[in-house]
């Protein structure tokens, strides 16, 4: 009996001890992403291989990016330059891992108002949070590799389909890309 009571009042500690003990640490791994992105296509053939560009969009975790300016470097007969000649949309899913890695992907549609053509870009992104896991970060050295397709539209004279490979940069000295152009504010 005196062993069983012995046992019992040693369960009873552990349950007692682990009472009023919280754990106060919030982890906080929110990466924001924003700046100018340069994209340089490869593949596709004619028009279709002259399709580089520059955006500027925000974006916060997960969600829809908040696309503020965009310009094609060559845009050629697929899309025209000038303001409100296309509408980009997107949306990005960045994960920061407990060292500070982002992965994540990123997706935009470029949409020619003009002649009806459809840019989409699907990729993969990665780059460096520089928050901690109490505070919010901001993405740099961001990376996107991924593939990207061309449907020309009904009213684009000289413009052909394509499909191919395409990197995004964030900032100027992220990775090679074009020269860089001036990016149109929305």
């Amino acid at each position: 009996m005196t062993k069983f009571a012995l046992v019992a009042l040693l369960a009873l500690e552990l349950v007692l001890s682990g009472c009023g003990a919280t754990n106060n640490t919030t982890t906080n791994n929110d990466t924001s992403a924003s700046g100018n992105w340069e994209a340089q296509l490869t593949g596709g053939t004619d028009q279709a291989s002259l399709l580089n560009f520059v955006t500027t969009f925000s974006v916060t975790n997960t969600g829809p990016l908040d696309v503020t300016g965009f310009a094609f470097f060559n845009a050629g007969s697929c899309f025209a330059n000038g303001n409100d000649a296309e509408s980009v949309s997107g949306d990005a899913t960045l994960t920061t891992s407990s060292t500070s890695a982002v992965t994540g992907t990123l997706n935009m549609t470029i949409a020619s108002n003009t002649n009806g053509s459809v840019l989409t870009l699907t990729g993969d992104l990665t780059g460096t949070s520089s928050g901690t896991s109490t505070t919010s970060g901001t993405l740099s050295n961001g990376v996107v590799v991924g593939s990207w397709s061309l449907t020309p539209g009904a009213k684009a004279t000289g413009c052909n389909a394509g499909t191919g490979d395409f990197v995004m940069c964030q900032g100027k000295a992220t990775c090679s890309t074009t020269a860089s152009a001036a990016v149109k504010r929305f």
